[in-house]
């Protein structure tokens, strides 16, 4: 048997460590992950981060046009945002890649066609293609998703075995349990429905805010018979640990 692809959706919340600037710490956590698991699967990388990793460096002025700015500081940090990979992923014997790609890609034959064939590629000879939105072009996960949609549009076209959105919560709680302050994972479920009544009166106290975009990539993932699994980055080893089913997280199934 070949080994089993995952798409790995990495937030800007877990690159930072919930702070102003890229954790070094954690980009060499990730790899070091990638690296032990490498014998048995395939990696492919959503990365938030860029404008993150430019704020370390610059801050510009703007006029009321702050997504404009946002566009241009992607711009400046992406270039940061890959060295800070590409440096810690080399140490550990791994290579990457970037692509950068916006929805009309996605909703072009020939992009398509392209983008799949350059990223199966890439893999094929052990690079790992870390993939992020071309914010020069289009704003859309800027905005919206923090790129969430874009990795289970990714996840769809390549037909992945596995899509896991790494956030700051132990994936998706129950309502009443946030009502009750005592946060309770929903540890898996295949109505997607269901999710979407847990969190529709949800405040982002918990991270919740972003939850609707994660849903939203899930029912993406889903209707190509994907599974995702919503995971706390945050923590130490998230992706061998829920590989081996050890910790609290949200399994969407097929």
């Amino acid at each position: 048997m070949g080994k089993k692809r995952i798409l790995l959706k990495i937030g800007t919340n877990t690159l930072t460590k919930e702070t102003n600037q890229i954790s070094r710490g954690k980009v060499e956590d990730i790899g070091r992950q990638i690296a032990s698991l490498k014998g048995d699967y395939e990696f492919i990388i959503v990365s938030s981060g860029a404008i993150a990793a430019a704020k370390q460096f610059v801050k510009l002025e703007h006029n009321g046009a702050e997504i404009n700015v946002k566009q241009a500081l992607a711009a400046i940090g992406q270039p940061h945002l890959m060295r800070i990979f590409q440096e810690n992923f080399r140490e550990l014997g791994l290579f990457t890649s970037q692509c950068l790609l916006s929805y009309s890609d996605f909703e072009n034959l020939d992009a398509k066609a392209n983008i799949k064939n350059t990223i199966n590629v890439l893999v094929s000879n052990n690079f790992i293609p870390i993939i992020n939105e071309n914010d020069t072009v289009a704003a859309d996960e800027i905005q919206f998703g923090d790129n969430d949609k874009l990795a289970a549009l990714t996840a769809a076209l390549l037909q992945v075995d596995l899509l896991i959105i790494a956030t700051n919560t132990n994936g998706i709680y129950t309502k009443i349990s946030l009502e009750n302050d005592t946060p309770e994972t929903i540890s898996s479920v295949s109505g997607i429905g269901t999710l979407k009544q847990e969190i529709s009166t949800l405040k982002s106290t918990h991270g919740t805010g972003g939850m609707h975009s994660k849903i939203e990539a899930a029912t993406i993932a889903q209707r190509s018979g994907i599974e995702t699994w919503i995971v706390n980055g945050l923590k130490d080893n998230f992706i061998t640990d829920s590989l081996k089913g050890i910790g609290n997280f949200t399994k969407i199934k097929q």
